[in-house]
């Protein structure tokens, strides 16, 4: 007995269903008939599933390369950047027991410099020379900084703000509360030869400019008794005298950040005989070789993904995206990329800066360090100007940004972005199919097996009917079929 095709699904091919001995009373196997007309509805659903899993197929293939184009596009941001390696200096001095250059930033321009340092700056310091008192002596009264009066009365120091300091004041007290405030003085106390405990007060501005006037008159060594406190100058404040390609120039610091734009130094000591010191600011070449080696590494990475898909895998089955238009778009403008000439400046190509075609002819591309150091030796600016964008004509870097733009995995109009956009819209309506056909199909479960468990109910009844006809023929006609029952 075979069981007809479905209404529902002409595309259902028959299943037979095998009831063996119609009087045996054994039935069928309800549970495996269901199964083998629902595995039969299924099959329709397998163009849909297979077509599923090429598009997921092709969105691991579509995020690797959009991935490797991000790397790509960071490769590129560090040459495009205007603070990026193009923008970094580096600087040496002739002699850095005189002077060391500290720092060069990108406002920075290269070249060399003379600097000729003719003294270096000091900062006003002062000490108590009449209050040397012992360590342990306590004070009162009141000690004025820069007109700012710190006044101690019965061993409780109070400021003019009314701000205590601990009780029981000794020299090491008062100094860890000027500290602890803004008086323009870093204090210290200083144990003289004789034992004896003097406070010094170092100014915080350096130069001729950092003089602080200090009263110590009205402090009393209540230990002692002894009142008044003189302090001297110790080291007179005095700016840093220097010449910068023979322009005299001063600094009240020896860290000298304006002498030369972008350029940091440290003035150390004052060379006998008026030594000259030379100070190199150069251009980074090797980071920006760095950055170009990363930027030719990511290119090439690309190309080959581009290239993978353009054969089979392992098995012999093409790849996930063979023949997909979006790669051909890819290549096309990446190699345009690679061929573009700029219309300005003396480095107008990548061939000039050592970037060529790979003898592979696979579309990657090689680069000879020995030109990019030559070409950044003798013309850096242009090598700059080559990878960077300007107002007035198209440059390289500028192209490839806009390439880089129209080709990754961020919309709303990467060619990445789109196909991913493309296939997830797909995968969704076959998702949506195929749950619809699944409902459909447990709906037809459904019903088959409560009218195959019918059926099957039947058959299993027919000997027992068989059985009450015989005996009700017996007992009209008299006649046993079964004697010997």
């Amino acid at each position: 007995m075979d069981c007809p095709e479905s209404d529902d699904n002409n595309s259902m091919g028959s299943v037979g269903i095998s009831f063996g001995s119609p009087t045996s009373g054994q039935g069928f196997d309800v549970s495996s008939t269901v199964s083998a007309i629902v595995t039969n509805l299924q099959a329709v659903e397998t163009p849909w599933k297979n077509q599923l899993t090429t598009l997921q197929a092709q969105d691991t293939a579509l995020t690797s390369i959009g991935k490797d184009l991000s790397t790509l596009s960071t490769a590129v941001s560090a040459l495009n950047d205007s603070n990026g390696v193009f923008s970094e200096k580096e600087g040496s001095s002739s002699d850095t027991s005189v002077i060391a250059l500290t720092s060069a930033t990108s406002s920075a321009v290269a070249g060399s410099h003379t600097v000729v340092v003719g003294n270096l700056a000091q900062t006003y310091s002062y000490a108590s020379t009449s209050g040397a008192i012992s360590g342990g002596d306590t004070l009162t009264g009141y000690l004025s900084i820069g007109g700012q009066k710190i006044t101690i009365s019965d061993g409780t120091a109070t400021d003019s703000s009314g701000a205590k300091i601990p009780q029981n004041n000794t020299l090491s007290t008062l100094a860890s509360y000027i500290n602890s405030g803004d008086y323009g003085v870093q204090a210290n106390v200083v144990t003289n030869s004789s034992g004896q405990s003097q406070l010094s007060l170092v100014s915080d501005t350096s130069g001729a400019g950092g003089a602080v006037a200090i009263d110590g008159s009205g402090l009393t060594d209540s230990t002692t008794g002894g009142t008044g406190f003189t302090f001297a100058t110790v080291q007179p404040g005095k700016d840093a005298a220097f010449s910068v390609d023979g322009v005299q120039t001063t600094s009240s610091s020896n860290t000298v950040t304006d002498a030369i734009p972008g350029v940091t130094m440290q003035l150390l000591s004052v060379p006998a005989n008026s030594e000259s010191v030379q100070l190199e600011i150069t251009n980074n070449n090797s980071d920006v070789e760095s950055a170009v080696s990363s930027f030719v590494s990511a290119y090439n990475t690309v190309i080959g993904d581009l290239n993978t898909q353009e054969g089979a895998d392992s098995s012999g089955n093409p790849e996930p995206l063979y023949g997909n238009a979006a790669m051909a778009m890819l290549q096309e403008q990446l190699q345009a990329v690679a061929t573009f000439t700029q219309t300005s400046g003396a480095i107008t190509s990548l061939s000039q800066l050592g970037i060529t075609e790979s003898t592979n002819y696979d579309g990657t591309l090689t680069l000879d360090g020995s030109t990019l150091d030559s070409a950044l030796d003798s013309n850096f600016q242009d090598a700059m100007n080559f990878f960077q964008t300007s107002t007035s004509y198209t440059s390289f870097g500028a192209n490839l940004t806009t390439t880089m733009s129209n080709l990754g995995n961020s919309g709303p109009s990467g060619e990445i972005y789109l196909a991913l956009q493309q296939n997830s819209s797909e995968e969704s309506s076959l998702n949506t199919n195929i749950s619809n056909e699944n409902s459909a199909i447990s709906t037809q479960q459904t019903q088959l097996t409560t009218e195959l468990n019918e059926a099957n109910y039947t058959l299993e009844e027919i000997p027992e009917q068989l059985q009450s006809v015989n005996e009700l023929y017996s007992a009209i006609t008299g006649y046993d079929e079964n004697p010997g029952g």
